[in-house]
């Protein structure tokens, strides 16, 4: 087992994590006395993966207007429904993402409030942002940006009066990474198995629906595609039999992210065709994790955290065996583009 430092993933995520809980509390309650129009969480590559399991618990769980948007795209696309009144939420590890901090300049030139999660600390997002909530480190950045955002979108379903279970879910937030823990340690094996097994795969598809659709857009492009060069291909459970089945053969490497959503039943579908063809399936469900504590009803929202914890240890696995460091790049901040 490649080290996994458990007392330091404790302590940047269940406790430094935790930590903003109050001041979290402070800047949504303040925005909902003020009166926001809508919400839009902004971001480019993984942050923007990141944004959309939020954007699906929005649309599933409450009324409130949520729009996930590409920054790049957002900035040019004029889009009607952002106005001064919107509520703006940025994600970055570096706080110095070209597109998502010109994107947060333009909310606030155009009046909007803007919320950014940022791992360092000192950078042009946390200086642009109305409110900026800083970890201090990269690293389990996106475990600790996952938990953050749980209690900011599901703050704002609170004082919506949708969601009066806030409190009983924010308790069990506390034991999210306890949870990530054991699903790692439980996984760990597989996920070696897995990287020694396709150390020379040229290609996989990356099948995920619902509030997994994120981690399986990030994780083909931001992982396979850009730490690996590996190509992949993201595919929607809902699009696939509307093309890429086509490409289905014996031999083709297909990894299937499943949660416990209302859109588990795509993802049986896929399954249950792919198992008729291709001899090389992987399936990765969090049904098959245990989560002590976690309460049958917000299984299916703390997947995410599950789900991207799990890959992660595949990634350390690829790189050993692909010796392949996940910080390679040959044009990412490489060069001017």
């Amino acid at each position: 087992m490649l080290k996994f430092d458990e007392e330091l993933f404790l302590n940047l995520v269940e406790k430094e994590g935790l930590a903003f809980r109050g001041q979290i509390e402070e800047i949504v309650d303040g925005i909902t006395k003020r009166g926001y129009r809508n919400i839009f969480l902004i971001g480019a590559g993984g942050t923007i993966a990141m944004m959309y399991p939020y954007e699906y618990i929005l649309k599933s769980n409450s009324t409130i207007d949520v729009h996930a948007e590409i920054a790049a795209e957002f900035m040019v696309m004029n889009h009607k429904h952002f106005s001064k009144d919107s509520v703006c939420i940025f994600t970055s590890v570096s706080g110095t993402t070209q597109e998502t901090v010109a994107a947060a300049e333009y909310c606030k030139e155009k009046g909007a409030t803007t919320i950014a999660l940022v791992a360092e600390p000192n950078t042009p997002l946390t200086q642009i942002s109305d409110y900026c909530i800083t970890t201090g480190s990269e690293t389990h950045s996106f475990d600790t940006f996952f938990m953050l955002l749980y209690m900011v979108i599901f703050r704002f379903m609170y004082n919506n009066d949708e969601f009066p279970q806030y409190e009983q879910f924010t308790k069990e937030v506390s034991l999210l990474p306890r949870a990530i823990l054991d699903a790692v340690k439980s996984f760990d094996k597989k996920a070696e198995e897995f990287a020694i097994t396709h150390k020379d795969t040229d290609y996989h598809m990356m099948v995920g629906s619902g509030n997994l659709w994120g981690n399986t857009y990030s994780y083909a492009m931001c992982i396979l595609e850009e730490m690996q060069w590996i190509q992949a291909k993201s595919i929607h459970a809902a699009e696939f039999f509307h093309g890429t089945l086509e490409l289905v053969v014996e031999d083709t490497s297909v990894i299937l992210l499943k949660g416990e959503d209302e859109t588990r039943p795509l993802m049986d579908r896929v399954e249950r065709f792919v198992e008729k063809i291709s001899k090389n399936i992987t399936v990765i469900d969090t049904k098959s994790f245990e989560m002590e504590g976690i309460s049958e009803e917000f299984r299916k929202h703390f997947s995410v955290s599950i789900n991207w914890s799990v890959l992660s240890r595949i990634s350390v696995y690829l790189e050993r065996e692909r010796n392949h460091p996940l910080t390679l790049r040959r044009y990412y901040r490489q060069m001017e583009y």
